[in-house]
């Protein structure tokens, strides 16, 4: 009684398709293909830009800085 067989699920996608009907659920898959394709692209474009600026810090961290010291006026 626990899981469903294969046979549940086949009604039950019977079901879906006879309410939605073929065309609907397949524009519905290309929506949804596309929505993860742009996820992926814009996880990959921040990726890249955290990359870039890791790159412009380890970059100065090189680089000496001479300057006089001097000491504050005490008031």
């Amino acid at each position: 009684m626990g899981s469903f067989s294969i046979w549940h699920w086949l009604i039950v996608l019977l079901i879906i398709v006879l309410i939605f009907g073929t065309k609907k659920l397949r524009n519905m898959g290309s929506d949804l293909g596309g929505a993860v394709r742009g996820f992926k692209e814009g996880v990959k474009e921040g990726a890249d830009k955290t990359a870039d600026a890791s790159g412009q810090v380890a970059q100065q961290v090189g680089q000496t800085i001479q300057a006089d010291v001097k000491e504050a006026p005490k008031t």
